[in-house]
C-alpha cells in the first residue's frame, strides 16, 4: 500500500506486540473531557477538523444550529499495552493529521464538530491470530468506556438541546454503533438525531428496536453505512457480516448500479484536489457491501478501500449533510 495514503486503520501488515492478557489496572490513565488537550476537535478553535478546500469559505460556528460526535478510527498499530495512552503526543498527532483533518472536516460546513480522544484498543484485536477472543473484547470495552463518558460530557457540558449527527469509521464505528443503542434507539434523544454516520463495520437493523437504515437522501432519525471495496472483489474478512449498506452516491439501498455523473466529488491526499465524477457504485445485496469502479489516483488500485470509505465520497457525504439538516427543520 502506498506510503502516502492518507491514513492508516485496521492493517493486516500490523506488527503484532507481545503483552499479557488484559487487566485494566495496567491500561494508561482516563482522559478528563473536561481538559480541553482530550479532544482532538471543538468548535470555536483551531484544529485539525476546521481544514475546508480553498475553494470555501470557512463558517463561523456561531451560525452552525446542528453539532457532530465523532469517533475516529483505529491509529494505535503497536504497543505494550491494550489501549493507547492520550499522553502519546505523536500518536494524537497522527489521529488529528489524518481522520480527524480527512474525516471530521467533511461535516464543518453545517455542523460544530467534537472529536473526543480516547483509549483506542491496538489494532491487534481484530485479528484472531494475534489476540484472544476475551482480550479484544475488554480492550474494545475499556475504549467504549472512554466514548461513553466523552459523549455523556458533551450532553451535559456542550449540547445544549441542540440536534445530532453521530459519525465514525472503522473502530469508531464499532464504539458509535453500541453509542446509539445505548443513548438513542430507546431514549427521547433519538429525537434530536438528524442521522448517523456509522462507516466500514457492519451495521444494520437488527441492532437496534427503533432505528431504522435511512433510504433516502432526506430521512432523518436514521442511520447509513457502507464498507467499500473494488468492483468484483469478494472480501476475506468477517467485518462486512450482516452488513446494511446505503449507497453513498444515490443515498438508496437499491442494488443498480449508479453512474459516476451523479458522484459529487472524492479527496485523496488534498483537500483541494477535487476528483469530481469518479465513483461508478453499487450496493450488494448479499453481503451487504459498496463496491466501487474509480479512476481516482491510488485507489483505484485498491480492492479493499476500507481506509478510503470517507475520501471516497467526501463532497457527496458533505452535501448529504445539509439536506438532512434541512429536511430536519421541515419535519
Amino acid at each position: 500500500m502506498n506510503k502516502q495514503m492518507p491514513f492508516l486503520l485496521v492493517a493486516s501488515m500490523s506488527a503484532f506486540a507481545q503483552r499479557p492478557s488484559f487487566d485494566a489496572q495496567t491500561q494508561p490513565p482516563a482522559p478528563d473531557y473536561a481538559d480541553e488537550k482530550n479532544w482532538s476537535a471543538l468548535p470555536f478553535r483551531t484544529d485539525a477538523a476546521d481544514a475546508i478546500p480553498k475553494s470555501e469559505t470557512w463558517i463561523n460556528d456561531s451560525l452552525k444550529e446542528v453539532d457532530v460526535f465523532y469517533v475516529h478510527p483505529t491509529i494505535y498499530q503497536k504497543g505494550k499495552t491494550w489501549n493507547a495512552d492520550l499522553g502519546d503526543k505523536r500518536l494524537n498527532k497522527k489521529v488529528d493529521e489524518k481522520p480527524v483533518h480527512y474525516q471530521a472536516s467533511v461535516f464543518n460546513e453545517s455542523c460544530r464538530v467534537y472529536a473526543p480522544r480516547y483509549r483506542q484498543a491496538v489494532v491487534d484485536v481484530f485479528y484472531e491470530n494475534k489476540s484472544t477472543p476475551d482480550d479484544s473484547h475488554k480492550a474494545l470495552e475499556f475504549a467504549y468506556s472512554d466514548i461513553k463518558r466523552a459523549f455523556e460530557y458533551y450532553i451535559e457540558h456542550y449540547n445544549k438541546g441542540r440536534p445530532i449527527i453521530i459519525s465514525s469509521h472503522s473502530q469508531g464505528s464499532v464504539h458509535a454503533r453500541k453509542l446509539l443503542q445505548e443513548f438513542f434507539d430507546t431514549t427521547n434523544l433519538k429525537n434530536r438525531l438528524v442521522a448517523a454516520y456509522i462507516v466500514g463495520m457492519a451495521i444494520n437493523e437488527n441492532m437496534y428496536s427503533n432505528l431504522k437504515i435511512c433510504e433516502n437522501e432526506n430521512q432523518t432519525g436514521c442511520f447509513v453505512g457502507w464498507i467499500s471495496y473494488k468492483t468484483g472483489h469478494e472480501p476475506d474478512n468477517k467485518f462486512f457480516l450482516g452488513s446494511q449498506s446505503v449507497n453513498p452516491v444515490s443515498w438508496s439501498r437499491d442494488t443498480a448500479w449508479v453512474d459516476k455523473s451523479k458522484s459529487l466529488g472524492t479527496v485523496v491526499l488534498n483537500l483541494n484536489k477535487k476528483h469530481a465524477q469518479s465513483c461508478y457504485t453499487q450496493v450488494t445485496s448479499n453481503p451487504g457491501i459498496l463496491w466501487v469502479n474509480t479512476k481516482a489516483p491510488l485507489v483505484r488500485y485498491m480492492k479493499n478501500m476500507h481506509i478510503v470509505d470517507y475520501n471516497l465520497f467526501w463532497y457527496d457525504i458533505r452535501a448529504n449533510v445539509k439536506t438532512r439538516i434541512s429536511a430536519f427543520w421541515k419535519k
